[in-house]
């Protein structure tokens, strides 16, 4: 995500490079550059203009020590004001009510329906709530069927009165079931047109007024971005909604909506989707998207996401073999699998420091890891026990079994053995936690 966004900063920057201060001079050019990569973002042209006003009075303010160069000053003023200019601070999610009530809200296509299951996902799998979700979209074709089959895969159920085609009313009955039946969320999924229009604003105004719900969210698609801001300005007026949520973010390499929205409408996003995929969705953070997209990765996520997959005995039982040096083919196997549970390949590669960039031409899919798989489902109970038994013939049946050269089986047993020497390494008294701490301590700006 915003690919072109961090590759047009990176060289305004690169215009303050080898300068032994910052100077009203020097600095202009390099602004003119952030303005013009802000404005390709499709970003609000006054929200660009403004920000570029305020990174130069705080860069013309700065006393730059001798040991911090100019460039590296003004992307630390830039991080900065891009957190602040989305937000600064992560907002929550209202869930004080008995029920909570969560409104979607938005445009058709933005992705409400997907959502809805989504967040019932992350709040039942990460809050421990129970969820009820309930299908208020009337008028789309199978808008119904897909938030029960949506419904399905997570285990949540969904509340529908196919025969009523008045949407407040089947809201209000909604809530009213879910008091009655011991749910403590409600999260309603609402018809969208595809333009704005007067009825569809009353109708959600309505439903609004009658469930009176904790929460108001608007969804839109971030790939639309000035359309979407513009649209969030609409639907503000009309609901004063809490917050927002920009789906397909993982598609967007502008980043227009998620830098503009938040200035514009006065109201913080609090979710962003980033992918297909039921879990694909992560609560949204200004200071960690400011990082990701000048180049910084995003470590703190990172470890939230290994967090959610890696078991915390299984962990220790895993230290312990690495001590002494058992880490074998089944280990190596399981991590493999954690790792593919965390998301797309390609955009947890891309939190590490400096990876997105290396990764950016780069084909990453999700199945990267079949052909690993094969090769070590090839292998005997006991070859996978005990790495030492590979020799010659071993290696040649497996590539036959796997339907692999025997070339890419010896290039495995090398990463087997690189990876099982670095992770021995941290294993020796250099825990995950204190790594990945000097990690981010020493980032440079």
């Amino acid at each position: 995500m915003f690919d072109n966004l961090t590759d047009r900063l990176e060289r305004s920057f690169k215009l303050l490079k080898g300068q032994g201060r910052i100077t009203e001079i020097n600095v202009a050019e390099t602004l003119k550059e952030i303005r013009r990569a802000l404005l390709d973002a499709d970003v609000n042209f006054k929200t660009a203009k403004t920000f570029t006003d305020t990174v130069k009075e705080k860069a013309m303010g700065q006393h730059v020590l001798t040991s911090v160069k100019p460039g590296q000053m003004m992307v630390k003023i830039v991080h900065d004001e891009l957190a602040l200019l989305m937000g600064g601070t992560h907002a929550e999610i209202s869930l004080s009510g008995s029920p909570s009530v969560i409104l979607m809200s938005g445009l058709q296509g933005s992705g409400k329906t997907t959502f809805a299951a989504k967040l019932a996902n992350m709040l039942k799998t990460k809050k421990g709530k129970n969820p009820l979700l309930v299908a208020g979209d009337i008028y789309r074709p199978a808008a119904i069927e897909q938030l029960k089959v949506l419904g399905e895969q997570i285990s949540v159920p969904v509340y529908s009165e196919e025969e009523n085609k008045n949407p407040v009313k089947i809201a209000e009955a909604a809530v009213k079931h879910a008091r009655k039946s011991g749910f403590d969320l409600v999260i309603i999924d609402t018809a969208g047109r595809l333009a704005i229009d007067e009825l569809m604003m009353k109708e959600i105004s309505a439903i609004k007024k009658a469930i009176n719900p904790e929460e108001v969210l608007f969804i839109v698609d971030a790939m639309t971005g000035q359309d979407a801001v513009n649209t969030a300005k609409e639907f503000n007026e009309t609901l004063d909604f809490d917050g927002v949520v920009l789906t397909k973010l993982d598609g967007d390499t502008r980043g227009g909506a998620a830098l503009s929205i938040r200035s514009v409408v006065n109201k913080p996003i609090k979710f962003v989707g980033t992918g297909e995929k039921i879990d694909a969705l992560d609560v949204f953070h200004p200071d960690r998207m400011a990082d990701r997209i000048l180049g910084m990765g995003d470590i703190v996520s990172l470890v939230e996401k290994a967090q959610e997959q890696f078991d915390a005995d299984e962990a220790r039982a895993l230290q312990k073999k690495l001590a002494k040096n058992q880490f074998n083919f089944n280990d190596f196997l399981k991590q493999i699998q954690q790792i593919k549970k965390m998301g797309n390949l390609k955009d947890v590669a891309s939190m590490i420091p400096g990876m997105g960039k290396a990764l950016k031409n780069i084909d990453m899919e999700d199945d990267s890891f079949k052909h690993i798989e094969a090769i070590i489902y090839s292998m005997t109970p006991s070859e996978r026990e005990d790495p030492a038994l590979m020799n010659g013939s071993r290696r040649k049946r497996i590539a036959n079994g796997a339907g692999r050269s025997v070339q890419e089986v010896n290039q495995l047993l090398k990463q087997f053995s690189e990876t099982r020497k670095m992770m021995k390494m941290v294993s020796q008294g250099k825990n995950i936690q204190r790594m990945m701490g000097g990690l981010t301590q020493g980032r440079k700006f």
